[in-house]
């Protein structure tokens, strides 16, 4: 109960990401708000058609937002998903993913396993290509969308055609007060980063479980080529430049983009030019992947 608690007035901070976005709102020909029903709750997603496009069946990217497991929700990103629905023809869904501590893990794993199912069983009406889809997310959300392509592995599905890690957070089992925090406030303080895990993982060996902390996964050329956005000043960026070798070795396709200068979350909160810098690198890859003819989609 204390958690829950805690978490509820956490999540009536004001969201500094939402209030000043740095990319402009975008017009899109439709966007179209649903409920759809999974294993773990009724969950909100938003779909986002491209303003103009030349493709009859559209590519589809599944965005996961940030928040640190326990905050935020789907509207933050809405700027950033108009953009990449125009500029990549795609159509982008917004998840609003299941928080902790209400929902702990594994449950948005599972949530996002059952949205892609979800579109797959629906794709004629939604107008979509299933057999194009991408998945994505910022922080937290970088870590339900790596953790979601390696339950993929293990349910025996196929992979997306590119994963999105911007600034991911993919190791629980490393203390908070044994990462390089740049922010002094957190490295002083690092109880507060291990009330945020322990929200998401509270149960013993959680922290460990390599769907929890991707970096401890084994990890196979089955896996879908990535993109990995890291800050230079972030104290997620080891584990995010380790997960980014360890899917190299294992013959994974990996674009690694350091951006200089930059502190985690630098995507929503700036440095301005460089937040569209790494947009304007997502919308890329995305278009490319969805160019392609890559035989490995879901």
């Amino acid at each position: 109960m204390f958690t829950i608690a805690v978490a509820k007035l956490l999540r009536l901070l004001p969201n500094q990401a939402k209030k000043t976005p740095m990319i402009p709102l975008q017009p899109v020909k439709t966007k179209k708000d649903v409920k759809v029903e999974t294993s773990v709750k009724p969950t909100h997603i938003s779909l986002y058609y491209p303003f103009e496009a030349r493709r009859k069946k559209f590519p589809v990217y599944i965005n996961f937002h940030g928040g640190a497991f326990i905050m935020n929700e789907k509207e933050m990103d809405d700027p950033y998903c108009r953009y990449l629905a125009n500029q990549t023809e795609c159509v982008i869904v917004n998840v609003d993913y299941a928080k902790a501590p209400e929902y702990p893990f594994p449950q948005p794993i599972v949530q996002g396993y059952d949205i892609v199912q979800w579109i797959k069983e629906r794709a004629d009406d939604l107008n979509i290509d299933a057999e194009k889809m991408m998945v994505g997310g910022q922080s937290s959300g970088a870590n339900i969308a790596a953790a979601l392509c390696l339950y993929l592995v293990e349910k025996g599905g196929n992979q997306p055609l590119l994963q999105v890690l911007t600034c991911p957070m993919l190791d629980f089992a490393t203390p908070h007060a044994d990462k390089p925090e740049p922010d002094k406030w957190r490295a002083r303080y690092p109880q507060v980063a291990h009330f945020l895990n322990m929200c998401y993982v509270p149960d013993k060996g959680q922290a460990e479980h390599p769907l929890a902390s991707p970096v401890r996964a084994v990890v196979s050329s089955r896996l879908a080529s990535a993109l990995i956005i890291i800050a230079e000043y972030d104290a997620f960026r080891p584990e995010a430049e380790c997960y980014a070798e360890r899917l190299k070795a294992a013959g994974v396709t990996v674009q690694e983009e350091i951006f200089k200068d930059c502190k985690h979350a630098f995507t929503h909160l700036g440095p301005r030019e460089k937040a569209e810098e790494a947009w304007q690198l997502v919308a890329r890859k995305m278009k490319e992947a969805a160019d392609s003819h890559g035989e490995t989609s879901i």
